[in-house]
Protein backbone atom coordinates (compact mmCIF):
# COMPACT_ATOMS: atom_id res chain seq x y z
CA UNK A 1 0.00 0.00 0.00
CA UNK A 2 0.94 3.86 0.35
CA UNK A 3 2.02 3.29 3.98
CA UNK A 4 5.45 3.80 2.63
CA UNK A 5 4.81 7.21 1.39
CA UNK A 6 4.50 8.75 5.07
CA UNK A 7 8.30 8.74 5.25
CA UNK A 8 8.30 12.30 3.52
CA UNK A 9 5.95 13.67 6.08
CA UNK A 10 6.53 11.80 9.37
CA UNK A 11 5.67 9.20 11.62
CA UNK A 12 1.72 8.77 11.16
CA UNK A 13 -0.05 9.32 14.77
CA UNK A 14 -0.26 5.70 16.73
CA UNK A 15 1.23 4.30 13.78
CA UNK A 16 3.77 2.52 16.47
CA UNK A 17 0.86 1.10 18.47
CA UNK A 18 -1.05 -0.27 15.18
CA UNK A 19 2.30 -1.96 14.24
CA UNK A 20 2.64 -3.70 17.69
CA UNK A 21 5.32 -1.39 18.98
CA UNK A 22 5.65 1.13 21.72
CA UNK A 23 5.92 4.88 20.94
CA UNK A 24 7.39 5.46 24.32
CA UNK A 25 9.76 2.76 24.06
CA UNK A 26 10.74 4.18 20.35
CA UNK A 27 11.82 7.47 22.21
CA UNK A 28 14.85 5.97 23.86
CA UNK A 29 16.36 5.66 20.31
CA UNK A 30 16.98 9.35 20.03
CA UNK A 31 19.07 10.33 23.32
CA UNK A 32 21.30 7.29 22.79
CA UNK A 33 23.03 9.01 19.50
CA UNK A 34 22.29 12.05 21.17
CA UNK A 35 25.01 10.90 23.78
CA UNK A 36 27.40 9.91 20.89
CA UNK A 37 26.86 13.57 19.26
CA UNK A 38 27.11 15.34 22.29
CA UNK A 39 30.76 13.09 22.98
CA UNK A 40 31.58 14.41 19.51
CA UNK A 41 31.57 10.73 18.31
CA UNK A 42 29.40 11.10 15.41
CA UNK A 43 28.33 14.34 13.89
CA UNK A 44 24.82 12.93 13.41
CA UNK A 45 22.89 10.17 12.70
CA UNK A 46 19.31 9.46 10.95
CA UNK A 47 17.29 6.16 12.42
CA UNK A 48 14.84 4.54 11.08
CA UNK A 49 12.21 1.93 11.66
CA UNK A 50 9.44 0.24 9.64
CA UNK A 51 7.11 -2.92 11.15
CA UNK A 52 4.56 -4.06 8.89
CA UNK A 53 5.33 -2.16 6.37
CA UNK A 54 4.41 1.15 8.16
CA UNK A 55 7.12 3.85 9.42
CA UNK A 56 7.01 3.85 12.90
CA UNK A 57 10.12 5.86 13.77
CA UNK A 58 11.82 8.48 11.76
CA UNK A 59 14.47 11.04 13.23
CA UNK A 60 17.75 12.67 12.44
CA UNK A 61 19.98 14.10 15.53
CA UNK A 62 22.94 16.03 15.41
CA UNK A 63 24.93 17.68 11.92
CA UNK A 64 25.31 16.70 8.56
CA UNK A 65 28.23 19.03 8.43
CA UNK A 66 29.61 20.38 11.94
CA UNK A 67 31.92 22.96 9.83
CA UNK A 68 29.12 24.37 8.53
CA UNK A 69 26.97 23.95 11.12
CA UNK A 70 24.30 22.40 9.14
CA UNK A 71 21.75 20.12 10.89
CA UNK A 72 20.96 16.36 10.32
CA UNK A 73 17.91 16.23 8.24
CA UNK A 74 15.87 13.05 7.15
CA UNK A 75 16.76 13.66 3.09
CA UNK A 76 20.17 14.28 3.92
CA UNK A 77 22.57 11.88 1.40
CA UNK A 78 24.82 9.43 2.75
CA UNK A 79 27.73 7.88 1.29
CA UNK A 80 26.02 4.35 1.33
CA UNK A 81 29.98 2.23 0.59
CA UNK A 82 29.10 -1.55 0.82
CA UNK A 83 25.40 -1.19 1.88
CA UNK A 84 25.54 -0.84 -2.02
CA UNK A 85 26.59 -4.51 -2.13
CA UNK A 86 22.55 -5.63 -1.60
CA UNK A 87 21.43 -3.65 -4.29
CA UNK A 88 23.95 -5.31 -6.54
CA UNK A 89 22.85 -8.45 -5.42
CA UNK A 90 19.15 -7.57 -6.10
CA UNK A 91 20.41 -6.94 -10.08
CA UNK A 92 22.10 -9.97 -10.66
CA UNK A 93 19.04 -12.10 -9.09
CA UNK A 94 16.84 -9.75 -11.41
CA UNK A 95 19.18 -11.01 -14.83
CA UNK A 96 19.35 -14.98 -13.11
CA UNK A 97 15.07 -15.44 -13.26
CA UNK A 98 15.13 -14.34 -16.39
CA UNK A 99 17.09 -16.84 -17.28
CA UNK A 100 20.52 -15.62 -18.68
CA UNK A 101 22.65 -18.16 -16.08
CA UNK A 102 22.37 -20.31 -13.06
CA UNK A 103 24.38 -19.23 -9.67
CA UNK A 104 26.83 -22.15 -10.39
CA UNK A 105 27.87 -21.02 -14.08
CA UNK A 106 31.86 -20.40 -13.62
CA UNK A 107 32.01 -16.40 -13.87
CA UNK A 108 34.23 -17.23 -16.81
CA UNK A 109 31.59 -18.12 -19.11
CA UNK A 110 31.15 -14.27 -19.36
CA UNK A 111 34.21 -13.03 -18.06
CA UNK A 112 36.78 -14.51 -19.72
CA UNK A 113 39.60 -12.95 -17.93
CA UNK A 114 38.95 -15.17 -15.15
CA UNK A 115 39.33 -18.03 -16.95
CA UNK A 116 42.84 -19.26 -15.76
CA UNK A 117 43.44 -17.52 -12.24
CA UNK A 118 46.26 -19.16 -9.69
CA UNK A 119 45.95 -19.07 -6.05
CA UNK A 120 48.90 -17.68 -3.90
CA UNK A 121 49.89 -20.63 -1.43
CA UNK A 122 52.77 -18.36 0.17
CA UNK A 123 55.93 -17.34 -0.11
CA UNK A 124 59.21 -19.41 0.56
CA UNK A 125 62.92 -17.89 0.30
CA UNK A 126 61.57 -14.89 -0.97
CA UNK A 127 59.47 -16.54 -3.49
CA UNK A 128 56.20 -16.65 -3.98
CA UNK A 129 53.98 -19.52 -4.60
CA UNK A 130 51.19 -20.20 -6.61
CA UNK A 131 48.73 -23.31 -7.86
CA UNK A 132 46.19 -23.45 -10.46
CA UNK A 133 42.57 -22.01 -9.68
CA UNK A 134 39.09 -23.84 -9.27
CA UNK A 135 36.17 -22.42 -11.10
CA UNK A 136 34.75 -18.89 -9.64
CA UNK A 137 31.30 -19.24 -9.53
CA UNK A 138 28.90 -16.18 -9.91
CA UNK A 139 27.45 -18.03 -6.62
CA UNK A 140 31.02 -17.71 -4.67
CA UNK A 141 31.19 -13.88 -5.85
CA UNK A 142 27.75 -13.25 -4.41
CA UNK A 143 28.77 -14.81 -1.10
CA UNK A 144 32.26 -13.46 -0.67
CA UNK A 145 34.51 -17.05 -1.26
CA UNK A 146 35.71 -16.77 -4.84
CA UNK A 147 38.89 -16.19 -3.26
CA UNK A 148 39.11 -11.90 -4.43
CA UNK A 149 39.58 -10.03 -1.61
CA UNK A 150 39.73 -6.51 -0.74
CA UNK A 151 42.79 -4.05 -0.29
CA UNK A 152 42.53 -2.75 2.82
CA UNK A 153 43.49 -6.47 4.24
CA UNK A 154 46.91 -7.00 5.30
CA UNK A 155 47.84 -9.15 3.69
CA UNK A 156 50.70 -9.92 0.63
CA UNK A 157 47.78 -10.58 -1.76
CA UNK A 158 45.82 -7.63 -0.67
CA UNK A 159 48.97 -5.24 -1.07
CA UNK A 160 49.08 -6.05 -4.93
CA UNK A 161 45.41 -4.43 -4.86
CA UNK A 162 46.64 -1.32 -3.55
CA UNK A 163 49.24 -1.27 -5.85
CA UNK A 164 47.25 -1.75 -8.33
CA UNK A 165 44.55 0.60 -7.31
CA UNK A 166 41.47 -1.10 -7.11
CA UNK A 167 39.53 0.83 -4.28
CA UNK A 168 37.38 3.43 -5.08
CA UNK A 169 38.82 6.33 -6.55
CA UNK A 170 36.00 8.12 -8.39
CA UNK A 171 37.63 9.89 -11.04
CA UNK A 172 41.07 9.59 -9.92
CA UNK A 173 40.85 5.61 -11.03
CA UNK A 174 43.50 4.50 -13.12
CA UNK A 175 40.73 2.72 -15.13
CA UNK A 176 38.80 4.33 -17.67
CA UNK A 177 35.38 1.98 -16.90
CA UNK A 178 34.65 -1.01 -15.11
CA UNK A 179 35.17 -3.50 -17.96
CA UNK A 180 39.03 -1.95 -17.88
CA UNK A 181 38.90 -2.54 -14.16
CA UNK A 182 37.99 -5.80 -14.22
CA UNK A 183 40.49 -7.09 -16.51
CA UNK A 184 43.27 -5.72 -14.61
CA UNK A 185 41.98 -7.36 -11.45
CA UNK A 186 41.87 -10.53 -12.97
CA UNK A 187 45.51 -10.42 -13.38
CA UNK A 188 45.85 -10.83 -9.56
CA UNK A 189 45.95 -14.12 -7.53
CA UNK A 190 43.39 -15.56 -5.62
CA UNK A 191 43.70 -15.34 -1.79
CA UNK A 192 42.37 -18.99 -1.32
CA UNK A 193 40.63 -21.57 -3.83
CA UNK A 194 36.80 -20.72 -5.00
CA UNK A 195 34.45 -22.10 -2.12
CA UNK A 196 36.79 -22.96 0.76
CA UNK A 197 37.06 -19.89 2.09
CA UNK A 198 35.18 -16.76 3.01
CA UNK A 199 37.01 -13.80 2.08
CA UNK A 200 35.18 -10.07 2.15
CA UNK A 201 35.68 -9.12 -1.45
CA UNK A 202 35.20 -6.91 -4.48
CA UNK A 203 33.37 -9.68 -6.02
CA UNK A 204 30.50 -7.29 -6.13
CA UNK A 205 32.44 -4.86 -7.82
CA UNK A 206 33.14 -7.82 -10.66
CA UNK A 207 29.46 -8.47 -10.64
CA UNK A 208 28.82 -4.86 -11.68
CA UNK A 209 30.77 -6.04 -14.88
CA UNK A 210 28.79 -9.08 -15.03
CA UNK A 211 25.32 -7.14 -15.26
CA UNK A 212 27.12 -5.05 -17.97
CA UNK A 213 27.93 -8.14 -19.97
CA UNK A 214 24.55 -9.30 -19.63
CA UNK A 215 21.98 -6.69 -20.27
CA UNK A 216 24.24 -4.36 -22.64
CA UNK A 217 24.08 -1.47 -20.41
CA UNK A 218 26.47 0.34 -18.53
CA UNK A 219 26.04 -0.68 -14.35
CA UNK A 220 24.63 2.56 -13.83
CA UNK A 221 21.86 2.69 -16.24
CA UNK A 222 20.49 -0.90 -15.35
CA UNK A 223 20.24 0.27 -11.65
CA UNK A 224 18.57 3.76 -12.58
CA UNK A 225 16.23 1.76 -15.31
CA UNK A 226 15.56 -1.19 -13.60
CA UNK A 227 15.68 -0.62 -9.44
CA UNK A 228 15.80 2.85 -8.42
CA UNK A 229 13.51 4.40 -10.91
CA UNK A 230 10.99 1.37 -10.51
CA UNK A 231 10.97 1.50 -6.12
CA UNK A 232 11.23 5.57 -6.06
CA UNK A 233 14.68 6.17 -5.06
CA UNK A 234 15.13 9.52 -6.64
CA UNK A 235 18.17 9.98 -4.09
CA UNK A 236 20.33 7.31 -4.81
CA UNK A 237 23.16 6.92 -7.59
CA UNK A 238 26.79 6.83 -7.87
CA UNK A 239 27.52 10.64 -7.66
CA UNK A 240 25.91 13.50 -5.64
CA UNK A 241 24.47 16.18 -8.72
CA UNK A 242 25.14 20.00 -7.54
CA UNK A 243 21.44 21.01 -6.88
CA UNK A 244 21.55 18.09 -3.82
CA UNK A 245 24.99 19.22 -2.61
CA UNK A 246 23.79 21.10 -0.01
CA UNK A 247 21.77 17.65 1.49
CA UNK A 248 25.38 15.66 1.15
CA UNK A 249 27.01 14.90 4.45
CA UNK A 250 30.59 15.27 5.25
CA UNK A 251 32.42 12.28 6.21
CA UNK A 252 34.27 12.14 9.13
CA UNK A 253 37.56 9.66 11.12
CA UNK A 254 37.97 10.26 14.96
CA UNK A 255 40.41 12.86 15.45
CA UNK A 256 43.64 10.99 17.49
CA UNK A 257 42.45 13.26 20.56
CA UNK A 258 39.29 12.42 20.60
CA UNK A 259 36.29 14.63 18.43
CA UNK A 260 35.84 14.44 14.69
CA UNK A 261 38.08 14.86 11.42
CA UNK A 262 36.61 15.92 8.20
CA UNK A 263 37.42 13.63 5.42
CA UNK A 264 35.45 14.02 2.62
CA UNK A 265 33.51 17.75 2.71
CA UNK A 266 30.25 18.21 -0.02
CA UNK A 267 32.48 21.02 -1.85
CA UNK A 268 35.27 19.59 -2.86
CA UNK A 269 34.05 15.87 -2.88
CA UNK A 270 34.76 13.33 -5.44
CA UNK A 271 31.27 12.36 -5.47
CA UNK A 272 30.14 15.83 -7.00
CA UNK A 273 31.16 14.25 -10.58
CA UNK A 274 30.03 10.58 -12.07
CA UNK A 275 32.81 7.70 -11.44
CA UNK A 276 35.16 6.01 -14.03
CA UNK A 277 33.98 3.00 -11.95
CA UNK A 278 30.59 1.94 -10.72
CA UNK A 279 31.30 0.51 -7.64
CA UNK A 280 28.26 -2.10 -7.03
CA UNK A 281 30.43 -3.29 -3.99
CA UNK A 282 30.78 0.37 -2.36
CA UNK A 283 29.73 3.37 -4.84
CA UNK A 284 26.44 4.38 -4.72
CA UNK A 285 24.96 7.22 -2.26
CA UNK A 286 21.55 7.73 -0.73
CA UNK A 287 18.97 8.62 2.03
CA UNK A 288 17.61 6.14 4.53
CA UNK A 289 13.99 7.10 2.83
CA UNK A 290 15.29 5.60 -0.53
CA UNK A 291 17.23 3.05 0.91
CA UNK A 292 13.51 1.83 3.13
CA UNK A 293 11.68 1.25 -0.08
CA UNK A 294 14.63 -1.06 -1.23
CA UNK A 295 14.75 -2.82 2.21
CA UNK A 296 10.55 -2.72 2.20
CA UNK A 297 10.59 -4.50 -1.16
CA UNK A 298 12.62 -7.05 -0.13
CA UNK A 299 10.93 -7.15 3.34
CA UNK A 300 7.83 -8.19 1.29
CA UNK A 301 9.56 -10.67 -0.43
CA UNK A 302 10.29 -8.69 -4.09
CA UNK A 303 7.45 -6.01 -4.62
CA UNK A 304 6.63 -2.52 -3.40
CA UNK A 305 3.67 -0.84 -4.13
CA UNK A 306 2.87 -3.10 -7.14
CA UNK A 307 6.22 -2.94 -8.83
CA UNK A 308 7.56 -6.97 -8.56
CA UNK A 309 11.60 -7.37 -9.07
CA UNK A 310 12.04 -10.66 -7.37
CA UNK A 311 9.84 -13.35 -6.34
CA UNK A 312 9.83 -14.85 -3.58
CA UNK A 313 11.49 -17.57 -3.47
CA UNK A 314 14.52 -15.54 -4.55
CA UNK A 315 14.55 -13.11 -2.02
CA UNK A 316 14.24 -16.58 0.09
CA UNK A 317 17.54 -17.40 -1.45
CA UNK A 318 19.20 -14.08 -1.18
CA UNK A 319 18.49 -14.44 2.78
CA UNK A 320 19.44 -18.16 2.96
CA UNK A 321 23.17 -18.98 4.25
CA UNK A 322 25.31 -19.79 1.50
CA UNK A 323 28.96 -20.52 3.54
CA UNK A 324 29.52 -24.25 2.80
CA UNK A 325 30.45 -26.50 5.61
CA UNK A 326 34.11 -26.51 4.30
CA UNK A 327 34.46 -22.62 5.60
CA UNK A 328 34.99 -22.22 9.35
CA UNK A 329 31.95 -21.75 11.23
CA UNK A 330 32.97 -18.27 12.08
CA UNK A 331 33.01 -16.96 8.56
CA UNK A 332 33.20 -13.45 9.40
CA UNK A 333 35.72 -12.91 11.99
CA UNK A 334 38.12 -12.67 8.97
CA UNK A 335 36.15 -9.46 8.56
CA UNK A 336 35.13 -8.42 11.91
CA UNK A 337 38.49 -8.72 13.89
CA UNK A 338 39.69 -5.66 11.92
CA UNK A 339 37.12 -3.62 14.54
CA UNK A 340 37.71 -0.94 15.88
CA UNK A 341 40.38 -0.56 13.46
CA UNK A 342 43.03 1.97 12.38
CA UNK A 343 44.10 2.66 8.95
CA UNK A 344 47.64 1.76 8.75
CA UNK A 345 50.59 3.47 6.62
CA UNK A 346 49.89 1.71 3.74
CA UNK A 347 46.07 1.85 4.06
CA UNK A 348 45.66 -1.13 5.36
CA UNK A 349 43.26 -1.55 8.17
CA UNK A 350 45.13 -2.73 11.95
CA UNK A 351 44.49 -3.28 15.15
CA UNK A 352 40.75 -4.69 16.02
CA UNK A 353 39.33 -6.32 19.09
CA UNK A 354 41.18 -10.32 18.36
CA UNK A 355 40.20 -12.88 20.82
CA UNK A 356 36.80 -14.10 21.44
CA UNK A 357 35.44 -10.32 21.59
CA UNK A 358 36.15 -9.79 17.63
CA UNK A 359 34.91 -13.40 16.92
CA UNK A 360 31.37 -13.33 14.04
CA UNK A 361 29.26 -15.58 15.94
CA UNK A 362 26.00 -16.57 14.69
CA UNK A 363 26.22 -14.86 10.93
CA UNK A 364 26.63 -16.48 7.96
CA UNK A 365 26.47 -15.14 4.38
CA UNK A 366 23.43 -15.35 2.10
CA UNK A 367 23.49 -13.53 -1.39
CA UNK A 368 25.13 -10.28 -1.13
CA UNK A 369 23.94 -9.59 2.71
CA UNK A 370 24.70 -11.22 6.07
CA UNK A 371 22.55 -13.79 7.90
CA UNK A 372 21.64 -14.51 11.15
CA UNK A 373 22.15 -18.51 11.79
CA UNK A 374 22.10 -18.44 15.50
CA UNK A 375 20.49 -15.03 17.21
CA UNK A 376 21.65 -15.88 20.67
CA UNK A 377 25.11 -16.23 19.94
CA UNK A 378 24.88 -12.38 18.32
CA UNK A 379 23.88 -11.05 21.27
CA UNK A 380 20.65 -9.25 19.95
CA UNK A 381 17.31 -10.43 20.08
CA UNK A 382 17.02 -10.70 15.72
CA UNK A 383 15.45 -13.39 14.38
CA UNK A 384 16.90 -16.61 12.56
CA UNK A 385 17.42 -15.65 8.63
CA UNK A 386 17.84 -11.82 9.56
CA UNK A 387 19.62 -9.97 6.18
CA UNK A 388 21.48 -7.15 6.67
CA UNK A 389 24.22 -4.79 5.13
CA UNK A 390 26.49 -1.89 6.33
CA UNK A 391 29.15 0.70 4.74
CA UNK A 392 32.61 1.22 5.68
CA UNK A 393 31.15 4.96 6.61
CA UNK A 394 29.03 3.77 9.36
CA UNK A 395 25.33 2.93 7.26
CA UNK A 396 23.45 0.14 8.20
CA UNK A 397 19.68 -1.58 7.45
CA UNK A 398 18.62 -5.39 8.23
CA UNK A 399 15.46 -6.82 7.41
CA UNK A 400 13.98 -9.24 9.76
CA UNK A 401 10.99 -10.86 7.97
CA UNK A 402 9.85 -12.94 11.02
CA UNK A 403 9.59 -9.53 13.10
CA UNK A 404 8.15 -8.11 9.64
CA UNK A 405 10.67 -5.20 10.45
CA UNK A 406 12.98 -3.11 8.25
CA UNK A 407 15.78 -1.40 10.60
CA UNK A 408 17.95 1.84 9.27
CA UNK A 409 20.73 3.76 10.78
CA UNK A 410 23.00 6.28 8.95
CA UNK A 411 26.12 8.16 9.88
CA UNK A 412 29.25 9.33 7.99
CA UNK A 413 31.79 8.50 10.65
CA UNK A 414 35.05 6.27 9.23
CA UNK A 415 35.63 3.17 9.58
CA UNK A 416 32.49 1.50 10.38
CA UNK A 417 32.26 -0.37 13.88
CA UNK A 418 34.74 2.39 15.29
CA UNK A 419 31.42 2.17 18.10
CA UNK A 420 28.94 -0.11 18.63
CA UNK A 421 26.17 1.97 16.28
CA UNK A 422 24.17 -0.80 14.29
CA UNK A 423 24.48 -3.14 17.41
CA UNK A 424 22.85 -0.34 19.25
CA UNK A 425 20.10 0.90 16.91
CA UNK A 426 19.51 -3.15 16.37
CA UNK A 427 19.09 -3.06 20.55
CA UNK A 428 16.55 -0.10 20.83
CA UNK A 429 14.21 -1.25 17.81
CA UNK A 430 13.88 -4.94 19.39
CA UNK A 431 13.07 -3.33 22.95
CA UNK A 432 10.43 -1.73 21.66
CA UNK A 433 8.31 -4.47 19.84
CA UNK A 434 5.37 -5.57 22.23
CA UNK A 435 3.22 -7.18 20.28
Amino acid sequence: GNALMAVTSGVAPGAAERAGMSAARLDRIAPVFERYVSERKLAGVVTLVARRGEVVYFEAVGERDIEQRLPMTQDTIFRLYSQSKPVTGVAVMMLCEEGHFTLKDPIANFLPEFRDMRVYTGAGHGVARFEPAHAITIQHLLTHTSGLTHEFFATPVASGYREGQFGPKGEASPYDDLAAWTAALARQPLIAQPGTDWNYSVGMDVLGRLVEVVSGKRFSAFLSERIFEPLGMPDTDFLVPAEKLDRFASNYVAGPDGGLMPIDRPPTSPYRHPPKIDSGGGGLVGTAADYLRFAQMLANGGALDGVRLLSPRTVDLMMSNHVNPEVRADPMTSLTQLFPARIGAAGELTGGRGGDAGRAWGYGFGLSGFVVTEPGLTGIAMSKGTFSSGGAATTHFWVDREAELVGIVMAQLMPDATYPIRELMQQMTYQAIVG
